[in-house]
């Protein structure tokens, strides 16, 4: 028997990694489990090379519980240790022996070998009062020997009696652990931790893995059924996804994956944190804002790379070049994709329109290389159905929907059925009303116009005249100037809280009589505030200005400016410009009753309703 004490930099090392090594303490099952595939690996590597004499037969790893003993114990039947090994790779802590095994075997499956880091073994020591090694090497004519430490800088080291090849780590649990004697949450941490690692795990006498899961092999060898089982796998609840990208690469760093774009029918259904990051099939984290682009983060899947560094914990992200090269190659793949399946079915890109759009705007605000790319497939859907590229939407409306200072007025509706009638009578112009109806379109039009210099955005309820040289105006007016004058001096009545400018045009007769709109600017910059819009927030204490249009030609005020009884007309007047301001949601609170009064009152005392 040996005695001895632990030689590592620091009197004791314990410790430090109870306190700051990990920060979860489950972790440790991830640790110890890739070390048993690790051995597992090795000895499949050796096997290869001619340097184990028989059959190796079915590697396995097990998990075990004992409650009464009050041990968890961890099983392979991979390359084992000798005395000398154990001394060498538990005892010198600050050793790696998976890092000595790939130097020696460089370019063997290299990149099938998990252990990078040599105090991975000492994780246990977060969860135990004392842990034992049982080990015995696949050499022939070694002794099997058994290691045992208390969590001190002191260690035993003896010989044992040991039938197969392998290791066993026992664990001693601790107080403070016996959580872990518990079958669920063992089966909560295989789920998290191991469920796709290369050699079986089994717990309960069940493997709990799958040791080839879709993202290891080659997109020739999968079906559609494949990828979507996959995807149930990954996450049993949800919907069938739109689609996938199966991501392969070696060169100038090894990546591996498949990223599935889910279906997002409501703004309020995104889910961030879904993308699970692995190294060699051993779960790392699911925090990969640095990998994949921040506008893909609403994406699912897999992505397996033995080449992003990752702290001695395995837990966070360090800073290389590789993982900007890899957060430029997801983009790109991303981006070929879209493109590709616009241009092959562009039906089939406009039926799934309603959640890609969500990643495909969000992408263009964020990323500039990315939205050069995405200016090809970027579509907008009309109020009536058609879709447009922006290029399409330019030469649709080139003729009449531009302003005076030449820029495309691209016409959207944030709700078309609140937004109806204008959208009727933008219609009547000829002019074409695009769809902008989500939760990120606000954002987006603001952002989008500061990059697309030639295209200004208005909102089909907005000052059109402002924007566009209506073509509608003009019409010879059937009211003479008292009229007119009389008609502006009856509407430019003051409002609390309301800045209220009025015109009286000759319209077609068929317009509304009364049309509210806002300032387009203006109006952006209130809805912000209304959202608590930062800098934007002081536009909330300003008075709303609305634009009163007055259709002089509509029939209706031939009959008001007939009537005598003057409390009648200015109820009357009232009422209309009422209706145009409800349209534009502005009437509210006292306001809306008082017209809601007013209006049963008028129906009371006319024979003839107003139109």
């Amino acid at each position: 028997m040996q005695k001895g004490n632990i030689r590592v930099q620091t009197e004791n090392i314990f410790p430090i990694i109870k306190k700051f090594l990990y920060s979860e303490h489950d972790i440790f099952i991830r640790e110890l489990i890739s070390n048993a595939v690790d051995a597992s690996q090795k000895l499949k590597t050796l096997a290869s090379l001619g340097e184990v004499k028989g059959e190796i037969g079915d590697l396995k790893v097990e998990v075990s519980i004992n409650k009464e003993a009050g041990t968890l114990t961890i099983a392979d039947n991979g390359i084992g240790m000798t005395s000398e090994e154990v001394d060498k790779y538990i005892n010198q802590v600050a050793f790696s022996s998976a890092e000595e095994f790939l130097n020696k075997y460089k370019g063997q499956n290299e990149n099938s070998i998990i252990g990078h880091f040599g105090l991975g073994f000492y994780s246990s020591f977060m969860v135990s009062d004392k842990v034992e090694i049982f080990t015995k090497s696949h050499k022939e004519r070694t002794t099997a020997v058994r290691w045992e430490c208390d969590g001190s800088p002191e260690y035993i080291l003896e010989d044992t009696e040991k039938e197969n090849r392998g290791t066993s780590i026992v664990l001693h649990l601790n107080s403070e652990s016996k959580e872990f004697l518990e079958d669920h949450r063992i089966s909560e941490m295989l789920e998290k931790f191991c469920r796709f690692l290369p050699i079986p795990i089994f717990f309960q006498d069940k493997q709990v893995n799958n040791p080839t899961p879709a993202w290891t092999k080659k997109p020739s060898e999968l079906t559609n059924e494949d990828y979507e089982k996959f995807y149930k796998e990954l996450y049993p609840f949800g919907e069938t996804p739109l689609f996938w990208i199966h991501l392969n690469v070696d060169y100038p760093f090894n990546l591996t994956g498949i990223l599935y774009f889910p279906k997002i029918k409501q703004s309020y259904e995104i889910q961030k944190d879904k993308i699970q990051l692995y190294s060699n099939q051993v779960f790392v984290t699911d925090e990969v804002k640095d990998i994949v682009p921040e506008f893909l983060m609403l994406l699912h899947g897999v992505i397996d790379s033995p080449d992003i560094p990752l702290n001695v914990s395995r837990s966070y992200l360090q800073g290389d070049p590789n993982v900007k090269k890899i957060n430029g190659y997801i983009t790109k793949k991303v981006a070929d994709k879209l493109d590709e399946i616009f241009r092959t079915d562009r039906k089939s890109f406009e039926e799934k329109w309603e959640s890609l759009g969500l990643f495909v705007k969000y992408g263009m605000m964020t990323d500039d290389k990315f939205l050069e790319k995405a200016a090809k497939f970027f579509i907008m859907e009309d109020t009536e159905g058609k879709f447009y590229t922006l290029d399409e939407y330019k030469l649709a409306t080139e003729a009449i929907q531009k302003n005076k200072e030449g820029k495309q007025v691209l016409l959207y509706s944030t709700n078309p059925v609140q937004q109806d009638a204008f959208i009727k009578e933008a219609k009547e112009k000829g002019y074409t009303v695009v769809k902008m109806e989500t939760l990120v379109d606000a954002a987006f039009i603001n952002n989008i116009e500061m990059k697309w210099n030639d295209v200004i955005f208005t909102r089909v309820d907005s000052d059109i005249a402002d924007n566009l040289i209506d073509k509608s105006e003009g019409a010879e007016s059937v009211l003479n100037k008292e009229e007119i004058e009389k008609l502006e001096k009856l509407f430019n009545q003051p409002q609390e809280g309301l800045h209220i400018q009025v015109s009286v045009k000759g319209l077609p007769a068929t317009s509304l009589p009364v049309t509210a709109t806002r300032p387009e600017q203006m109006r952006r910059m209130k809805d912000m505030a209304a959202m608590g819009g930062g800098m934007a927030a002081w536009y909330a204490q300003m008075p709303d200005e609305v634009n009163l249009t007055v259709n002089g030609n509509h029939p209706v005020f031939q009959q008001i400016l007939s009537e005598t009884d003057n409390s009648k007309q200015e109820k009357q007047i009232k009422n209309l410009s009422d209706l145009a301001l409800l349209s534009q949601g502005l009437l509210t609170g006292n306001r809306l009753t008082a017209f809601i009064q007013r209006s049963v009152e008028l129906m009371e005392h006319n024979t003839e309703p107003i139109s």
